[in-house]
């Protein structure tokens, strides 16, 4: 099987509502998806959903990366996904979303050439994964509302919740929902980078009175010698890396200094599913789990996170959401959704299909 083209389609979609979170307020999804041919007749498809205060990159860079992509593509076997990664980090460092779109693209190739779902080819371990929920920055009181709608109309078990502006505001924020949702409703936290180390240390410790499990990225994305230092300081919350873990390299660092208790893999960032089972490979061989996260993806990315997470035990969180905030979403299949409850479909590769 050789690659014969690929066309690139850029795609923007408006959120139902401005999500608020550390470092910006976004309102609309902007993505790159990519239809790649082959010989066989086989069409895979990838996305790449860059943010660039995470990535460094932008739709109009990551348009132009993938135009130099494709050259080096054409002739290539989507199998041969070693392969594509050395073309790709041969022309060009970082870019994780670029590298993401032509990574998905391959493991659907190589699902729909095999007649599997990617998840089987990742590992297999489930096809079932229980979701989590976020809820943006806003009045405490308005979260707390929020977040009993979402626990009792939509049945959703586990709320990932934004803070790192007022440490003070957010632990008022964490008291009001858990008041709102009741004890047995697991939560987290993320502060995007948003504490200084003190800062963080004084939110922690209130967060814990209201059984918050984890916290996610206190502090700037190259302090991982602060992260270390405050996980040795709290005892009863998990502390879990996101923006400073992008590839593989990142991931031996933070266990090598004891920065984590839980890895954020976000295909993004990482470069797809190749280099994101390498750092789930190193974590687990470290004693540490893994989350899988989301950019503001369509549900092709969506269905690729979800397949890792099912695929391999270590992976045990699933922060995969963001679809659900779109005014109108391009792509269809992929998996069943029942309240938390994501369900992959036993269908060749991604199984998804939109109109390119």
């Amino acid at each position: 099987m050789k690659i014969t083209g690929m066309k690139i389609e850029k795609v923007q979609i408006p959120l139902k509502e401005p999500f608020k979170v550390a470092f910006t307020v976004v309102n609309y999804l902007e993505s790159v998806l990519i239809q790649v041919t082959t010989d066989e007749g086989y069409v895979g498809y990838g996305e790449a959903a860059p943010f660039a205060p995470v990535t460094g990159e932008t739709v109009d860079g990551v348009i132009a990366v993938l135009e130099i992509f494709k050259q080096g593509l054409i002739g290539m076997n989507p199998v041969d996904i070693e392969a594509v990664h050395g073309m790709m980090d041969g022309v060009i460092v970082g870019n994780g979303a670029a590298k993401c779109a032509v990574d998905l693209a391959m493991y659907d190739l190589m699902g729909k050439s095999m007649g599997q779902p990617v998840y089987k080819l990742l590992g297999g371990f489930s096809n079932v994964v229980q979701n989590d929920i976020t809820i943006g920055i806003g009045a405490p009181e308005a979260m707390a509302a929020e977040a009993k709608r979402l626990v009792t109309e939509e049945g959703y078990h586990i709320l990932k919740i934004k803070a790192g502006i007022n440490y003070k505001e957010d632990i008022r924020a964490m008291k009001l929902i858990r008041e709102a949702v009741g004890p047995d409703i697991r939560l987290r936290a993320d502060a995007n980078q948003g504490y200084t180390v003190s800062d963080a240390a004084c939110a922690l410790e209130g967060f814990r009175e209201f059984g918050i499990e984890a916290v996610e990225q206190c502090l700037p994305h190259w302090d991982m010698e602060g992260s270390a230092f405050i996980r040795s300081k709290v005892n009863g919350i998990q502390i879990m890396l996101d923006e400073s873990i992008h590839g593989p390299v990142d991931a031996a660092r933070a266990c090598r200094i004891g920065a984590a208790d839980i890895l954020n893999i976000k295909l993004m960032k990482c470069g797809g599913l190749y280099p994101a089972t390498k750092i789930n490979a190193i974590a687990e061989a470290n004693g540490v789990t893994c989350m899988v996260g989301c950019m503001l993806e369509t549900k092709l990315a969506i269905t690729a996170g979800l397949s890792l997470v099912a695929a391999k035990k270590n992976v045990t969180e699933a922060d995969c959401d963001s679809f659900l905030y779109y005014r109108e979403n391009p792509v269809e299949g992929g998996f069943i959704q029942k309240n938390d409850t994501f369900t992959l479909l036993d269908e060749p590769g991604f199984g998804v299909n939109f109109n390119m």
